[in-house]
């Protein structure tokens, strides 16, 4: 549960920065791509978790013996 919740806060955290950007005056390019990242980081967060998304058993240097 702790995970989705951290995903969520990613995800729609950079989907809000991407709505940010749209209004500033200034720095719009710093936001936006402050809200890629956040995005990015969302996904690979979801992506390295066991049992997620790519249904695999060895993600990256963790080891899965069944």
């Amino acid at each position: 549960m702790v995970d989705f919740i951290v995903f969520m806060v990613l995800f729609l955290g950079g989907f809000y920065l991407f709505g940010l950007a749209w209004e500033l005056p200034t720095a719009q390019g710093v936001v936006f791509s402050a809200g890629i990242l956040l995005v990015s980081l969302a996904l690979a967060y979801v992506m390295r978790q066991r049992g997620s998304a790519t249904r695999r058993v060895d993600n990256w240097n963790q080891r899965g013996d069944k």
